[in-house]
């Protein structure tokens, strides 16, 4: 199933997320769509806040980025429960986009490494040090689960500028090429 995306405006994408252990209803099948979904909106992350649950779930597959970056070969994996836990103090400013802000491209600032602890689809423990596009994305898709989205970390201008586009955007006001949902 291909879900809709929630779109900039909608209460679920400031929820703080929720644990949740095996018993949650229906998970593998939940994962696989999110997987579907992803893809089928081309994106390289997927939380599941953006199709509307408030739970600490998402989906990543940085292989798009391989050619540019090694440590993206393969990097196709589940986060459940995620917690990161250490940050460096360099940081590095890249484009990011978002399928909940369709349109809006922006440079933003976020650590180059990131220490991680997280469950995978199978419930076992990882804990791993990411850097490059996949400390990226996973910064991105982590932000989404504590109520963020990528234009909340721009500077006060760049909100400023963006601002008329975002309250349009939370009014239904925008395009985009995938199915989306506002609530």
């Amino acid at each position: 199933m291909i879900y809709p995306i929630y779109i900039y405006g909608s209460g679920v994408l400031r929820k703080e997320c929720v644990e949740i252990d095996e018993s949650y209803p229906e998970l593998p099948k939940l994962i696989e769509d999110m997987f579907a979904t992803m893809y089928a909106t081309e994106g390289v992350g997927l939380a599941a806040p953006q199709i509307g649950k408030d739970i600490r779930l998402f989906v990543v597959d940085g292989t798009p980025f391989a050619e540019e970056d090694p440590t993206a070969v393969d990097f196709k994996k589940v986060f459940i429960n995620p917690e990161i836990y250490e940050e460096s103090d360099e940081e590095v400013l890249m484009s990011e986009g978002c399928l909940s802000v369709p349109g809006i491209h922006e440079d933003v600032y976020r650590p180059e490494r990131i220490k991680i602890n997280y469950l995978d689809e199978n419930f076992v423990e990882h804990d791993e040090e990411l850097t490059g596009w996949p400390a990226r994305i996973v910064q991105h898709e982590y932000d989404h689960l504590d109520g963020f989205v990528f234009t909340d970390r721009l500077s006060a201008i760049r909100k400023t500028m963006l601002r008329n586009k975002l309250n349009a955007m939370a009014k239904g006001k925008f395009s985009c090429a995938y199915r989306t949902k506002q609530k």
